[in-house]
């Protein structure tokens, strides 16, 4: 019972953070630093990726 719960809060955490990481990625200080340097803010990139690797651990909690 109590993996359950915790998969659940992965994946609902992970939701959330993988959307921050995206927000991060698609504003427009990100977009006018991609533009002249062609480098991503570190955030971005931890948000999206940090998010991802939650949700996945949180759908095998639920198994």
């Amino acid at each position: 019972m109590n993996t359950k719960i915790i998969g659940i809060v992965l994946i609902v955490v992970g939701a959330a953070l993988a959307m921050w990481g995206y927000n991060i990625y698609d504003s427009a200080s990100s977009q006018l630093s991609r533009t002249l340097s062609g480098d991503t803010p570190i955030e971005a990139w931890v948000g999206m990726v940090g998010g991802v690797i939650s949700i996945l651990v949180g759908i095998t909690k639920l198994k």
